[in-house]
C-alpha cells in the first residue's frame, strides 16, 4: 500500500519552527546589559497586521509598529504595546530603533534601513 503523497503547502509549513526565538540584547549608552528581548520569525500575516495597524505603508513607521507587535520578554510575554510604537520613535535614540529593528527582521548590525524596506 502506498502512503499519500505529503502536500506542498504542509512540506513547507512543517519544515519551520514559528516559536523559535532569538534573542536581541540592548545595552545601554555604557555598554551595559540593559534588557534581553526576544523575536520569533516573522510571518506575511504579522507584516499585513502591522501596517494595518500602522495606517501606512510608511516602512519606518511599520517597522516600528512590527517592533511592538513581535518583542517579547524572556517569559514570552509582549514586551511594548501597540501603542508604544509613537512613543519609540520619538524617544528612543536613532541608532537604538534601528539596531532594535535590523535584528527583527533578520538583519547583520551592519545592515541599512533600506536593506530592511527590501525585506
Amino acid at each position: 500500500m502506498t502512503t499519500p503523497q505529503q502536500r506542498t503547502v504542509d512540506l513547507l509549513c512543517g519544515a519551520f519552527d514559528l516559536n523559535d526565538r532569538r534573542k536581541f540584547e540592548l545595552v545601554d549608552a555604557k555598554g551595559d546589559l540593559l534588557l534581553e528581548l526576544y523575536f520569533k520569525p516573522i510571518t506575511r500575516s504579522d507584516r499585513i497586521r502591522a501596517m494595518s495597524t500602522a495606517g501606512t505603508e510608511d516602512a519606518l513607521k511599520v517597522s516600528t509598529q512590527m517592533l511592538c507587535q513581535m518583542a517579547e520578554l524572556e517569559d514570552g510575554t509582549k514586551a511594548f504595546a501597540m501603542a508604544d510604537a509613537v512613543r519609540l520613535q520619538r524617544e528612543l535614540p536613532e541608532k537604538v530603533l534601528n539596531d532594535l529593528e535590523l535584528f527583527l527582521h533578520g538583519m547583520e548590525a551592519d545592515g541599512t534601513i533600506a536593506d530592511a524596506k527590501n525585506d
